[in-house]
């Protein structure tokens, strides 16, 4: 699915209809859709059929973490609704992602579990809020490491960790990268991210999906953004 697009567009709206729409005009150049918290909360599973509608993948990004048995539970539902991509926060722990990895290889043999190291946005100084000494990239990669011991081979992490990611679990894995801007706007201004970069920067440290959103989202040619960004991440894949 890379080789078309490694976009993942994030339906960052309230409503089925106008997540539908929106994918409608730019599903030529991306390569997975993301549905998240707001969209699922609004509208249940029944958001994940836009992804049948489009003939895209749906990563159903619900970050969960809560006990092992509840989290299992939601895997296997997921599973049943085709999603490909199933988001959970690698510090849920190691039950939690085994059980996990094990009832989508039972239910689905094509669902992954994804491993959520830190939030983009989260930076070093959040961290020590919350009592956790490492930097970013350090305490990024140690749940990263712990989840690979419990079989997770897809990792969520910033394009800032993501070239120490790659170093540290090898081709094997499979790295989203969310945070992705438009080349004018890697600041990532105006909004709660973090920990940002370009397609070209996340692809070159070694990132295989980059998801974007708002910026796609807002733009004033969705589509026109999104064929943009796609060919500067392939462009950066040959180099």
């Amino acid at each position: 699915m890379t080789a078309l697009s490694p976009i993942v567009f994030a339906l960052d709206f309230t409503s089925v209809e106008e997540a539908a729409r929106a994918a409608a005009r730019v599903q030529s150049a991306v390569g997975m859709l993301k549905v998240g918290l707001e969209l699922f909360v609004s509208e249940g599973p029944r958001a994940v059929s836009i992804g049948t509608t489009c003939g895209l993948p749906v990563f159903l990004d619900l970050k969960l973490h809560d006990i092992p048995e509840t989290v299992e539970r939601a895997v296997a539902r997921a599973a049943a609704l085709g999603v490909r991509v199933l988001t959970v926060h690698a510090s849920g722990g190691p039950t939690m992602l085994a059980r996990a990895v094990k009832r989508a290889a039972t239910e689905s043999g094509q669902l992954a579990i994804a491993a959520v190291t830190v939030l983009t946005s989260l930076d070093g100084r959040d961290l020590e809020k919350m009592g956790i000494r490492d930097d970013v990239g350090s305490h990024a990669k140690r749940l990263a490491r712990m989840a690979w011991e419990e079989g997770v081979r897809t990792f969520v992490c910033s394009a800032h960790e993501v070239a120490a990611m790659r170093a540290e679990l090898g081709k094997d894995a499979t790295l989203i990268t969310p945070g992705i801007r438009p080349g004018g706007d890697a600041a990532g201004a105006g909004d709660d991210q973090k920990r940002v970069a370009t397609p070209a920067r996340a692809v070159a440290e070694g990132a295989d999906w980059l998801v974007v959103g708002r910026p796609i989202r807002d733009a004033a040619d969705p589509l026109a953004l999104a064929t943009a960004m796609r060919d500067e991440a392939r462009g950066a894949r040959r180099a």
